[in-house]
């Protein structure tokens, strides 16, 4: 018998976010945030939204996933029960699991589900999942791109330090070892030694490279060295991890929580950067935040400040949040910060105001099952 009315109707939308500022890497540019939102209503009239994202490429073949696989196989299910639905879903597409659009189509689904049962309940998600803690230190992505001047870097990590972020992340990845070390060592000088600087390569060098790099940028007291290596050299991270001085952080490249063990097994990493929208959705996040936890590693999850801020907040290894304002086009909330803390949302559901009056007007595609 089920516990809840079930599911009559699922809206899929996807909206295309321009960055508010121009955002290069080592090996990329952030075009546009493809935003596919999934709509949930049971019937009783209850409703979830969820959300996912590319940063431009493969948003049309979420939706197709959504629209043509995944969704249809909800009307008339029970909402409450959402690890069965996940892995029923997984299970249907098993032949394209793990991978990246399946987990980003099966985390549009499994955040609106969250979102409806924590409306339900009248809870907000930090508290429904766990209920750790109720603000995170949070640092800045809004700077720090690999096409912006040494003098550019340090004028953002001296605002960004007066606005009150804890730290800020610096791309690196420039041609020489020289250039990256005087570009960072600029920034340390100008922000001091209490200020947080988290350096990123977003997968660009070889082991080698990585290591020689790593021992160049010892001296700055950095956070982290974020994705130094592709995601699948998992033997180059036990190497490099073995032998940097600095934490070595990975996850938003990696789709199943098998991964993130394989990486904590042979100490690959120590900060887990777990993406909620590229893991799958908010229960498989879950399962590797407390994972991390067994092996005494902190959670820093990458990019979806609006979303992350309860996620980090619902498990006692949650330490920093990312601050890159991205949704502000499509709701009215905003995430709250006081004294470099971002504050959990207290109300039901995700904390995500949606404005589907603007949603309506920019969507690229749209569907609807009953």
């Amino acid at each position: 018998m089920m516990s809840a009315a079930p599911i009559e109707r699922v809206e899929i939308l996807q909206v295309d976010l321009p960055p508010k500022v121009v955002r290069t890497d080592a090996i990329q540019s952030f075009v546009k945030q493809e935003t596919p939102i999934v709509r949930i209503t049971c019937a009783d009239g209850a409703q979830g939204v969820g959300y996912t994202y590319t940063i431009g490429t493969g948003g049309s073949s979420v939706v197709a996933l959504l629209r043509d696989h995944l969704c249809p196989r909800l009307i008339g299910r029970d909402a409450g029960e959402i690890e069965r639905l996940w892995k029923e879903l997984f299970f249907h597409t098993h032949a394209t699991a793990v991978g990246a659009i399946t987990s980003l189509a099966l985390a549009a689904i499994d955040t609106a589900l969250w979102d409806l049962k924590c409306r339900r309940s009248g809870q907000p998600l930090w508290k429904a999942a766990g209920g750790a803690q109720a603000a995170i230190d949070v640092y800045t992505t809004e700077g720090g791109w690999l096409h912006h001047s040494a003098q550019q870097l340090v004028d953002e990590a001296v605002a960004a330090k007066a606005q009150g972020f804890k730290g800020a992340k610096i791309k690196v990845g420039k041609p020489s070892i020289a250039e990256d070390v005087r570009r960072l060592a600029a920034v340390r000088d100008a922000v001091g030694d209490e200020f947080e600087l988290m350096i990123d390569a977003n997968q660009a060098f070889t082991v080698s490279e990585a290591l020689r790099r790593a021992h160049a940028y010892s001296p700055l007291a950095l956070a982290w060295f974020e994705e130094p290596l592709p995601a699948e050299d998992l033997a180059g991270h036990v190497e490099l991890a073995a032998k940097a001085s600095m934490p070595i952080a990975v996850g938003e490249s990696l789709y199943h929580p098998a991964h993130f063990r394989e990486y904590l097994e042979r100490d690959a990493c120590s900060i887990v950067q777990v993406d909620c929208a590229r893991i799958g959705g908010i229960t498989p996040w879950l399962k590797v935040a407390h994972l991390a936890e067994t092996f005494n590693v902190a959670v820093c999850p990458h990019f979806l400040m609006e979303l992350h801020v309860s996620l980090v907040a619902a498990v006692p290894n949650g330490a920093w949040v990312e601050y890159i304002p991205q949704l502000d086009a499509i709701t009215t909330s905003r995430l709250a910060i006081r004294d470099g803390r971002a504050l959990a949302p207290e109300t039901p559901g995700l904390g995500i105001e949606w404005d589907f009056t603007a949603i309506e007007r920019l969507a690229v595609a749209r569907a609807t099952l009953h």
